[in-house]
């Protein structure tokens, strides 16, 4: 994964209590059809078009997990369902996207070999830099049979957000805003 733009990234992402008016006029231009919920596909093409930070857009299991997380934190509207967006969730959502977004950018890092899947030898291999990020792992057999909840014998991207979450995973070089 190439260098992310920590600071462009929390400049397109309005989540301060003051950016409302923001976060308005950017679900606005996120519901092209104008009918108050966002789907997960008006979700992903807007992150395209609006937002135009390919980084994220090429995050398809943060944008997910973000989507996943939001679309029922409030309690909303009923005729629509609970798979949409409304905008009661829509901070909810920008703020969940940053945080699954920086979990995709420490997973990829440690998944040497690109295949969507952190192996025992990469998490071993990965150890220094994780430590960096969540402190003392100490037994790195037995945390990564913690973290690998289905017994896979990998650890696939939910199961590492899960136990980032846990440790309060956090990256170095974010540059938290």
């Amino acid at each position: 994964m190439s260098e992310v733009n920590w600071e462009e990234i929390h400049a397109k992402l309005p989540t301060a209590k003051d950016q409302r008016d923001e976060r308005r006029k950017m679900f606005d231009l996120f519901d092209p059809n104008g009918n108050g919920v966002l789907s997960l596909a008006e979700v992903d093409k807007a992150i395209r078009d609006v937002l135009a930070i390919d980084e994220i857009f090429d995050s398809k299991p943060a944008i997910m997990r973000a989507f996943q997380a939001a679309k029922n934190v409030r309690n909303t509207r009923s005729d629509v369902g609970p798979d949409y967006i409304e905008f009661l969730e829509f901070k909810y959502f920008l703020i969940s996207l940053r945080q699954y977004f920086e979990y995709w950018v420490a997973f990829k890092r440690i998944d040497d070999d690109d295949d969507r899947r952190i192996s025992l030898d990469e998490f071993t291999q990965a150890k220094d830099i994780m430590e960096k990020w969540v402190g003392e792992i100490g037994d790195l057999e037995g945390e990564f049979g913690k973290i690998d909840s289905n017994d896979g014998g990998l650890v696939l991207f939910d199961e590492f957000c899960k136990w980032a979450i846990k440790k309060s995973l956090d990256l170095e070089d974010d540059d938290d805003a």
